[in-house]
């Protein structure tokens, strides 16, 4: 019998400092704007200098010029992720057609999905690989690809071609 459940949580620690930050992430992640979070935040932290060579004892200058340095990075990351958060909720409520707008760089790119291989799709749908094939076996394909939609994040439904090994998206 395959394992339904979604699996637990990762736990991680995290600074003090950047709770606020990772409870901001993860609300706007459940609110289903993984990509947009990715884009956003791959941008802003590809500005940041990680080789950076200090001295770490606690009172040291370079830990204390450093702390003083992420709390000024912790502020610009606090206000880009405002701006991604009011640039998603203005495209969801705005999804009228009105006059043609200047483009916001935050918006969320439509990204074509490509097939994936059950290693990969298994994640996604919050399964192991191992419990993926038997799903796949035991419902219809009409039901599987249903199946697969209601765990996917996107709601995308998912279908095997026996002939190349993959899952393809169906829209």
């Amino acid at each position: 019998m395959a394992d339904n459940k979604t699996p637990p949580s990762e736990m991680i620690r995290v600074p003090t400092a950047l709770i606020p930050v990772v409870r901001e992430l993860s609300r706007l992640h459940r609110q289903g704007h993984t990509i947009a979070l990715l884009q956003g935040l791959e941008e802003l932290l590809s500005k940041f200098d990680s080789n950076i060579d200090i001295d770490v004892a606690p009172s040291s200058k370079s830990v204390l010029q450093l702390e003083k340095k992420l709390e000024t990075k912790l502020e610009a990351i606090s206000k880009h992720l405002e701006k991604l958060e009011r640039a998603i909720s203005s495209t969801r409520y705005n999804s009228q057609p009105k006059q043609r707008r200047q483009a916001n760089p935050y918006q969320q790119t439509l990204v074509e999905l490509q097939a994936l291989p059950p290693e990969n799709l298994a994640p996604r749908l919050g399964l192991s690989p191992s419990s993926l094939a038997p799903e796949r076996e035991k419902l219809t394909t009409k039901e599987f690809i249903s199946w697969t939609r209601n765990r996917d994040p996107r709601g995308i439904g998912w279908e095997w071609n026996p002939k190349d090994g993959l899952y393809h998206p169906v829209k």
